[in-house]
Order: structure tokens, then sequence, then C-alpha cells
């Protein structure tokens, strides 16, 4: 083993400075003492970079979602700024004890019908004298179809097919019902006892089918502020209510086979009359006296009612002319008057402005109507119309 050095007892001095820089000494090694390894990859730390802006930190991603925004309120309605707007919040109904009657419109026109119903009985009880023993059970079956006009399959397929009428889809039906809940609210009608159409039309127009179809078009629905709209269903309400829906489609129904009837006749003459004309005067001649001996015992024969069909039409242009007037004041009394003199104004300007083009279209000629396409109108005219309105118009007197 090795001996260790041997020093002297006194160290030899030596002068200090005063003051002497310190420097980091390393540690004295001796001899027997381990110096720890030095690393490469150890370096002395640094100071952290510095940066523009102070540095923030990301905040964590949680998994839930974060609250939505709250939904900004709904527009209002376009046209709840017009005069014509009505509220129409559900509310209680008080329903009346009698939710339809037959008024005196109702009853003339099944009236005026009689005759056309007899004359399509006769045509009935021709054709059905084909079926030999069965000919009674045939007529007795044809007058009880009339029950078919409140049959609702059957009122969905006339309105289908004859008045070219459709289910109103959701957005149209959520745009309807309001309004139709409050016209059968301030006449306390049932309102699911009636359905709601829609035609499929830009004109400005409604109808009152069957017993229990109200349909308006697609114009009236999108153009008209819900007042007028509620005018124009409180008038169709009137005609149902009344009966002049009911009792107009049962007389049109029994008329239906003298009707077809009359074409025939009307055509098959026709074809007589060109065919005689090939066999010169004498052939005009025969069908002439043909047709009329057939006309004289027709009318003899049914103590002459067929003369009174000739009358017919006019007689009941006269009544639906009046029913329609009900109709306006029942649609008026329930406070719509305001609303509805609104909509024959529009009328009026669309019924102007369709004779304006066929008056552009007859080379600037105006086309007047008679007075005979006058009498056959079933509507009255613009001005009669406002005139029996006037009294829901004016303001009501204190008393």
């Amino acid at each position: 083993m090795t001996q260790p050095p041997q020093y002297p007892e006194q160290q030899p001095q030596y002068p200090q400075p005063q003051s002497a820089p310190l420097y980091p000494q390393p540690s004295p090694s001796y001899p027997g003492q381990q110096v720890p390894p030095q690393y490469p990859h150890q370096t002395p730390p640094q100071a952290p970079p510095q940066y523009a802006q102070p540095y923030a930190p990301i905040p964590p991603q949680y998994t839930q979602a974060a609250t939505p925004p709250p939904t900004p309120p709904a527009p209002a309605p376009a046209d709840q700024a017009h005069p014509h707007h009505i509220s129409t919040d559900p509310r209680r109904i008080h329903l009346s004890s009698q939710q339809r009657r037959t008024d005196a419109t109702a009853v003339g026109n099944l009236l005026l019908h009689l005759p056309n119903f007899l004359c399509s009985l006769f045509v009935v009880g021709l054709v059905a004298a084909f079926f030999g023993d069965f000919a009674l059970v045939v007529v007795l079956l044809w007058i009880a179809s009339g029950a078919l006009v409140f049959h609702r399959p059957t009122e969905s397929a006339l309105a289908r097919h004859l008045l070219r009428l459709r289910y109103p889809t959701p957005q149209e039906r959520a745009k309807l019902e309001p309004v139709w809940r409050e016209v059968t609210a301030r006449a306390g009608v049932e309102g699911r006892t009636y359905e709601l159409w829609v035609e499929d039309s830009d004109s400005l127009n409604a109808v009152a089918a069957a017993g229990h179809i109200v349909g308006v078009t697609r114009f009236a629905m999108n153009q008209l502020p819900n007042g007028e709209l509620a005018a124009v269903m409180a008038h169709e309400l009137g005609h149902h209510v009344g009966g002049h829906a009911w009792s107009g489609l049962l007389g049109y129904w029994y008329a239906l086979p003298g009707r077809v009837a009359w074409r025939v006749l009307k055509v098959v003459s026709a074809v007589a009359f060109h065919v005689s004309k090939a066999f010169g005067c004498f052939g005009v001649a025969f069908v002439v006296l043909l047709v009329g001996g057939l006309a004289f015992a027709t009318i003899s024969t049914l103590y002459g009612l067929p003369l009174l069909i000739l009358g017919v039409p006019y007689a009941l242009a006269a009544v639906g002319r009046r029913s329609e007037l009900r109709a306006d004041e029942h649609a008026a009394a329930l406070g719509f008057a305001p609303m509805l003199a609104a909509v024959l104004d529009k009328l009026h300007r669309q019924e102007q402005s369709e004779q304006a083009e066929v008056t552009a279209r007859n080379g600037g000629v105006p086309v007047e109507e008679s007075a005979l396409s006058r009498l056959l109108s079933s509507h009255p005219d613009h001005h009669t119309r406002l005139h029996h309105l006037q009294r829901y118009l004016q303001p009501q007197q204190p008393y």
C-alpha cells in the first residue's frame, strides 16, 4: 500500500492580497476520492425566451357542450301592422243551439229545381223501362242517391274532380286553422264539422261546396291579411249555415239526368239538320216538323211543364244573387264588414283588369255585357253588395 506523503509541520507564509476575486474553484480531489462523471448532455439552465406578448395557456377542452345562445324572438308577422289584422288567440267558444238553418233562399232554390227534377224523373223512367221488372227499383235508387250529397267520401271526390280542390299542406293548415277557429268562434259553430280545402289559383275566390267543404284559393290565403281572409271564410260559412250549399248541390244533382238528355237532343237535332241539307228543302222541312211534333207532344203530355224550364235559369240566378247578399250579411254581422268591403274592392279591381285584357285583345273595342247575361249572373254587382253593407259599416250611435 502506498504511503501518504509527509508534509512539514509549518506551512510557508505567503502574502495575501487585500481583495481577491472569487472564482469558482473545483473542490480538491484527494487520493482515493472518486470524481462524479460529467455527462455531455447536461447543460447549464438557460433563461426562458422572451416573447413580445405574454404566453396565455390554452384552457382545457371538456366533453360537455357549451350552453347554446338564447334563441332570438320570432319576428312578428308582416300583416300585424295592417288595419284589418285580427287576433286569433284561442279562447272559449260558446256554441249556438242551432248550428244550421234553411233560410228562404235555400227553400226557393229547391222549389225552382222542381221542374228540373220532374224532367229528370221522366228521363230516368224512360231509361229504367229497359230494365223490365226492376224499373221501379232503378227509379227509387236514383231518388235515394241524393243522400250522397252529405256523404263525406262523395263530397271529397266532387271537390277534387269537379272543383279542382286539394287538401292543404301542414304549412297552409297552420295558416288557415287559426283564422277559421276565430270565424267559427264568433258564429258559435263547431268548426270541426267542416273541412278546409285549397284551390291552386292566382285569383281571389272561395267556395262553399257540398255540405262540409270550405275552399279558398292560394291567392286569398297568401295575399290577404288574416282579417280579410276571415271575412271571406265567414261569407262561405254563411252559405253553409243558411243551407245554400247543400240545396244548390242537391238541385244540381237531381237536374243532371235532364241536362244530359237535353244535350243529347241538341246533338241529335244538329246532326239531323246537317243531314237533311243533302235532301234540299224537303229534307229540312221534314226534320223541323219531326222535332216540332215531338216537342209539342212532350209539352202537352207534361202539361206545359217543359216551358217552365226555359225561365228556370233566370229565376235560379236571381235566387243565387240573393243568397250572396245573405252570406255577406252573415259575415258582416260577425264583425267583418270593413274587411269584406275591402275584399269586394279588390274583386272589383280584378274584374276591371280582366275586362281591360279582353278589350285589349278585341282591338281596343270594349265588350259590353248584355242585359240577358246580367240576368243570368249568379252574383250581384259590386255597387249592390256595398250598398247592402252600408248599415254594418256606419258607426253605431250611442243610446
